[in-house]
């Protein structure tokens, strides 16, 4: 529940920023008696769809701290050793400012990497990965993780995102008022042939969930091609045998979770996963965010990653 709370917090402030910033630059109002103002729909659909993305990219550290109850780890502490193991692997990726080290209590086997650019980003293990893993799986995880900062998937997946948003919603609004301005008919009153605003609201709100499903593919087409430059790249960093080792760990360990559920209770967390299984088949495997470990573990032995 707290989670969720400060995930609703969070959404609420961004909503709140970017129709602050709106109000200041005039945008906003996009049809007019004329039709669509197209500059203005633009417009309104880049700063919503784009801004949302980098306001939430901009926190991503922080919100990884409150959501999932990361605890930063030092090389004064007890877990020296994956402070040690991260930052030899980011001076091996030409990292100049060392990513955070964190750990959070978790019987999910998992390891995500997140923050605003490769200069300010944190690289977080959960307790269940650490437990079940040895030393040299550990090491491909975090050289996968390092890597995926390295490459600046961060960014990337975050400017890709909002770009998608931008279209979904400049799509889904020309649909609606198209359709709405059908449903009012033709007529020579002004005020009588604008569109129902309440209906074009509907519409819109159709539309977006149906343009979103349809742009799922390409985003998550853009994410499993990252995970397979991280992979190679985590393959550089620590060693090829060491990256398969770590996805061969987890493939033993599926069969567990999937009957566990991620945590432990029978409930798999979706949030900032990284090294997440998938094992979705068909048309399906469109909408995966990651290729299925098999064909990771084949794509690193046969080097073609």
């Amino acid at each position: 529940m707290k989670r969720w709370l400060i995930f609703a917090a969070v959404s609420l402030a961004i909503s709140i920023t970017i129709s602050v910033i709106m109000s200041a630059l005039g945008i906003g109002h996009y049809i007019s008696q004329g039709g669509i103002q197209y500059g203005s729909l633009m417009a309104f659909c880049l700063l919503w769809g784009m801004g949302g993305s980098f306001i939430a990219l901009l926190l991503s550290k922080q919100m990884a701290k409150w959501t999932m109850g990361v605890q930063i780890v030092t090389l004064d502490g007890p877990h020296r050793g994956i402070v040690e193991k991260v930052h030899r692997l980011s001076r091996r990726a030409g990292l100049t400012e060392m990513p955070e080290v964190g750990i959070y209590q978790s019987m999910e086997v998992n390891a995500f990497a997140t923050g605003r650019s490769r200069n300010s980003s944190l690289v977080a293990v959960s307790t269940g990965l650490l437990s079940r893993m040895n030393d040299a799986e550990v090491e491909g995880v975090l050289a996968h993780e390092v890597a995926h900062i390295a490459n600046g998937d961060m960014v990337t997946m975050t400017l890709v995102q909002g770009v998608v948003n931008a279209f979904v919603m400049f799509f889904s609004r020309i649909a609606a008022f198209a359709i709405s301005q059908a449903l009012r008919g033709n007529s020579d009153d002004e005020r009588d042939s604008a569109p129902n605003p309440f209906v074009n609201m509907a519409l819109v709100f159709v539309f977006d969930i149906i343009f979103g499903l349809l742009a799922m593919p390409i985003v998550a087409w853009f994410s499993r091609y990252r995970e397979f430059r991280a992979d190679k790249g985590g393959a550089d960093l620590a060693g090829r045998e060491k990256m398969i080792a770590a996805l061969e760990s987890l493939q033993r360990a599926y069969p567990q979770l999937a009957a566990e559920g991620n945590n432990g209770d029978g409930k798999a967390d979706p949030n900032f996963r990284s090294m997440q299984i998938s094992s979705k088949a068909g048309v399906m495997a469109l909408f995966s965010t990651h290729p299925p470990l098999e064909v990771r573990i084949e794509a690193l032995r046969r080097g073609s990653v």
